[in-house]
């Protein structure tokens, strides 16, 4: 979500006008943008269930760095900004609750055994990328993890696969920046199970232009501003596999 409040109330505007059963965040939900309490706000007001990410696993047990996973000294560089900024900006109530989210979320649609993670079920801040992530990898994820879907984020790119024996692995996205392919919206994703899953990214708008504004008032990086103005990352570029890279501008 990376602290982008104002894409999660049209986001929940959106999941409620399509009478959505249950609404689920996949964590990460300070990073980025300004202001991460209310973002905490709004999820704890409407009571909505969330898995624990990296960021809020390091945020809840006060530790030094937000465990995203880069190792690209630039990544790490705004990595540290954006973490440093979060901790300070993010009350002592919030962290305390951080600190409790599972690590994961199971529920069952239909004949299917649903899992919900963050980067992935074995590891918090694993990255899958929808390029370099072999399909026997995802079968073996879902074996070993006894699930016959799994839903994660950690990326920022949403993509879904259909895996061999009625199994699936989706990446659900990221409401908290444009997936850098020059659209200021973001969007998520929604599943539905009737005889077979159905994924559905959907897309969402809202007050980017106020967004980037505080963003400044609050003074995040210009990089940072950049991306939700202009679509395009500015940043955590190098932990991108060759083809995500190459469709964006940078």
């Amino acid at each position: 979500m990376y602290s982008n409040y104002l894409a999660l109330q049209e986001t929940l505007k959106d999941a409620r006008r399509r009478e959505a059963d249950a609404i689920f965040c996949l964590g990460d939900l300070g990073a980025f943008g300004p202001h991460p309490d209310r973002a905490c706000e709004i999820l704890r007001e409407n009571d909505l269930a969330v898995v624990q990410g990296n960021y809020d696993n390091s945020i809840g047990n006060h530790l030094q760095d937000c465990q995203c996973g880069y190792t690209d000294p630039r990544d790490n560089y705004f990595a540290k900004l954006s973490y440093d900024y979060t901790y300070a900006n993010t009350a002592e109530e919030h962290k305390r609750w951080m600190k409790t989210l599972p690590g994961e979320i199971r529920l069952v649609m239909g004949k299917y055994r649903v899992l919900l993670c963050h980067g992935s079920p074995r590891k918090m801040n694993e990255f899958l990328w929808e390029s370099t992530t072999p399909t026997h990898f995802l079968e073996k994820l879902c074996r070993d993890y006894r699930a016959d879907i799994v839903c994660a984020t950690h990326t920022g790119l949403h993509w879904q696969r259909e895996l061999p024996g009625d199994k699936y692995f989706a990446n659900a996205g990221v409401i908290g920046r444009p997936e850098n392919n020059g659209q200021t919206g973001v969007g998520y994703m929604l599943l539905e199970v009737h005889d077979t899953p159905r994924f559905t990214y959907l897309p969402v708008e809202y007050d980017y232009q106020r967004l980037a504004g505080e963003m400044r008032e609050e003074k995040l990086p210009e990089e940072f501003v950049e991306t939700i103005l202009s679509g395009w990352w500015t940043t955590c570029l190098e932990i991108l596999p060759a083809k995500e890279r190459r469709r964006g501008r940078f």
